[in-house]
């Protein structure tokens, strides 16, 4: 069985990326599940119900949350009917759900999301957070998104859970990391990555960045136009039964793309 975690789609550029590979990404690597983090992927800041279906229609199967879940407040009604999951150590009245099982190839698979405390909204621990709902859950598979901040907080709690879950992956930081691993039939990498625009500031135009380093003074974040940008897609992908994985990079410039593909 074959699960694969896309990192943050941030805006058109991401969902443009979704579009254009991952159909064939399915295909080629023979994927059985796709999870995505959609809390960047409506002008950057959370998902409007009609970027979440567009999305789910090129091939994603389930999406996870963070910080910005509810930026876009016409997603609440939606966070029910769609197979959304925000982070489960938010507070109890929050709407939506922690986790969700899925059926996939005749397995059931747990996918959670939790969101860091270090920088992040007020939320509950997470750590004790998932040891008193981790015993509760029913499934052959348990997978986790862990939007956090700070990496030390998402190895973490990989180190307390490894052995116990599938899988651990961080996201956050839109900035990947070369550690993906497989530690007591765990994997595990601190950050996917992103997956829309990277010659800029995680995938969003650096000047008002720029500006606001050297001034103080806060302006509005803006996605480039996909057409304006050179575009990544970042995946990880993990064979649950084989305990086999690969990161899984496609770059777009123009006309042309390359990708990188690092097998654990």
């Amino acid at each position: 069985m074959r699960i694969a975690f896309i990192g943050d789609i941030v805006g058109r550029p991401g969902r443009y990326m979704v579009r254009e590979y991952l159909p064939k990404l399915r295909k080629e690597f023979g994927l059985d599940f796709v999870v995505a983090n959609f809390e960047n992927s409506s002008h950057g800041f959370g998902i409007t119900p009609k970027n979440a279906k567009e999305l789910l229609n090129y091939g994603i199967d389930a999406m996870t949350g963070g910080n910005h879940t509810l930026d876009k407040k016409e997603i609440i009604e939606y966070l029910d009917k769609l197979p959304l999951i925000r982070p489960l150590n938010f507070p109890e009245k929050y709407p939506g759900v922690g986790y969700r099982i899925f059926e996939v190839a005749n397995r059931k698979v747990a996918i959670i999301n939790l969101i860091g405390n270090y920088g992040m909204p007020l939320s509950d621990n997470p750590f004790t957070t998932i040891e008193k709902v981790l015993p509760r859950i029913e499934s052959d598979h348990i997978l986790i998104d862990f939007h956090s901040e700070a990496t030390a907080e998402k190895r973490t709690l990989f180190m307390m859970l490894a052995g116990r879950v599938d899988m651990v992956v961080g996201t956050h930081t839109h900035v990947a990391t070369d550690d993906y691993q497989l530690y007591r039939d765990s994997f595990y990498i601190t950050d996917i990555g992103l997956t829309g625009c990277y010659d800029n500031i995680i995938g969003m135009e650096s000047t008002p960045q720029i500006h606001r380093v050297l001034t103080g003074i806060s302006s509005h974040h803006k996605v480039p136009e996909p057409s304006k940008c050179k575009k990544v897609l970042q995946m990880v992908v993990a064979d649950l039964e084989k305990k086999e994985g690969f990161t899984y990079k496609v770059f777009e410039n123009g006309d042309s793309a390359t990708r990188e593909v690092f097998y654990i």
